[in-house]
C-alpha cells in the first residue's frame, strides 16, 4: 500500500510518472507583462520528478490578472515563455499542465489590465489587495453580462489553446479558491437572477461551459478542472451543506459525459463523504489536497493514495522547498523546510536556491 504514490499512472492522454503533483503555487516571478523567464524556467525544471506540475494560476486576458507578476498565456511572447518552460521540464523527463486561472472580482482596476473587475454580480469580496503602491480594498466588481459572459468563456478557450501550442501537457481549468468561476458557484458571490444564478444548476453553468469548451478546443483528455467545495474563502463562502451537496453535484453531472482528463478536489476532508460523492459523480480521476491548513506530509499522502481517497495527491509547500521531493519521500529522508517569508518577494531567494539532496548531504 505504501509503495503505490511512487506507481505511474495515466490521466487522459496526460502520463505521470508518480501520483505526487505539484499543486498550483502563486509564486508573481513573472514581471510587470507576465513573461515567463529564465527564474520560472529554472523553477519548474527543477521540480520535474514530481508525477505532474501544475502551474501557478496564470491569466487568460489581461481583465483575470490578479497580481503584478502573475503569468499569462494572452499574446505570442507569453506562449514564447511558456514554451521555453515545458521544454525544459520535458527535456526533464517531466509533465506540466497548465492552470487557467482567471482572478474575477479578485483584483483592482490598478492590476486589471482592462482597468476595471468582473464578477458574476456587484459585490465586493472582503479584504485588500497588493496595488503597484501599497494595498487597496478589494472594490466592487462589475457584474458580467450576458455577453461578456460569452467574451470570458472565448478568453479561456483561447488561452487553452496557446498553453497547448506552447507544448504543455494539458490546461487545469481554477473553478477554486474565491476566483472567477468559484464565485459563480457560491451563493454568496453570485446573485443573479438568470441561467447563470440562483439555483445549483444555474450556477455550476459557467464552470461546466468553459470546460466543455475547452474541452472540445484542445480534447476532454488534456484538460481538467479544480474546485474546493466548503473552502469558504476569499467570500465565496458555501455555509450550506445540502446547498453545497447540490451544487457540487450538478458541477460534476455536467462535468461527466465529458470525459476530462482529471478533477482536482481542495478539500479539508478528501477521504470524506463529500469529496467521494463528487468523485463518484464525476467519473474523472481526481486529485486531492487537504487545501492551505497544514503541510501536507509524506505519511498523509501516501496514506490518502494507498487508501484509494484519490487517484493522485496534490502537495504546495514540500515541493516548493524540496525540488527533489518525490526522491526523499521514496528514500525516507529528511526535507527542507519551506520558507515562508521569500513566497512573494521574487528573485531567486525562496525561488531556485532550495538544495537538492545530493546537495545537502
Amino acid at each position: 500500500m505504501s509503495d503505490k504514490i511512487f506507481t505511474p499512472v495515466r490521466f487522459g492522454a496526460i502520463d505521470l510518472r508518480n501520483r505526487v503533483v505539484m499543486a498550483p503555487l502563486t509564486r508573481i516571478r513573472a514581471g510587470a507583462d507576465g513573461v515567463p523567464g529564465d527564474l520560472l524556467v529554472e523553477h519548474y525544471r527543477q521540480r520535474a520528478s514530481v508525477g505532474m506540475i501544475v502551474t501557478e494560476g496564470t491569466w487568460p486576458v489581461g481583465e483575470g490578472r490578479t497580481w503584478i507578476g502573475q503569468p499569462g498565456i494572452e499574446t505570442a511572447e507569453h506562449v514564447a515563455g511558456w514554451r521555453r518552460v515545458a521544454d525544459a521540464v520535458h527535456a526533464a523527463g517531466g509533465t506540466i499542465v497548465m492552470q487557467v486561472m482567471h482572478g474575477g472580482r479578485i483584483s483592482h482596476p490598478q492590476v486589471s489590465l482592462s482597468g476595471r473587475v468582473v464578477a458574476p454580480s456587484a459585490v465586493a469580496a472582503p479584504g485588500d489587495i497588493r496595488v503597484p503602491d501599497g494595498r487597496e480594498p478589494l472594490p466592487v466588481p462589475h457584474a458580467l453580462t450576458t455577453a461578456e459572459i460569452d467574451e470570458v468563456v472565448a478568453g479561456f478557450v483561447a488561452a487553452s489553446r496557446n498553453a497547448i501550442a506552447a507544448g504543455l501537457d494539458g490546461i487545469e481549468l481554477h473553478s477554486a479558491n474565491g476566483y472567477l468561476l468559484h464565485e459563480f458557484l457560491s451563493p454568496a458571490s453570485n446573485q443573479r437572477t438568470d441561467e447563470y444564478g440562483g439555483s445549483p444548476e444555474n450556477r455550476a453553468r459557467l464552470a461546466v461551459r468553459v470546460a466543455t469548451e475547452v474541452a472540445a478546443a484542445v480534447g476532454a483528455d488534456r484538460t481538467g478542472i479544480r474546485i474546493s467545495p466548503e473552502h469558504n474563502i476569499q467570500g465565496a463562502l458555501e455555509t450550506d451543506a445540502d446547498d453545497v451537496l447540490a451544487t457540487y453535484l450538478a458541477l460534476a453531472a455536467g462535468l461527466a459525459p465529458l470525459g476530462l482528463a482529471f478533477v482536482d478536489i481542495l478539500h479539508a476532508d478528501p477521504a470524506g463523504p463529500l469529496v467521494q460523492k463528487i468523485r463518484g459523480a464525476v467519473r474523472a480521476p481526481v486529485i486531492v489536497n487537504t487545501g492551505f491548513g497544514v503541510q501536507t506530509t509524506r505519511e498523509e499522502a501516501v496514506r490518502l493514495v494507498g487508501e484509494d481517497a484519490g487517484d493522485a495527491v496534490a502537495v504546495g509547500r514540500a515541493v516548493i522547498a524540496n525540488p527533489d521531493l518525490v526522491e526523499r519521500w521514496a528514500a525516507g529522508a529528511d526535507e527542507n523546510a519551506p520558507d515562508a517569508a521569500t513566497f512573494y518577494i521574487g528573485g531567486a531567494s525562496g525561488y531556485t536556491d532550495y538544495p537538492a539532496r545530493t546537495a545537502s548531504a
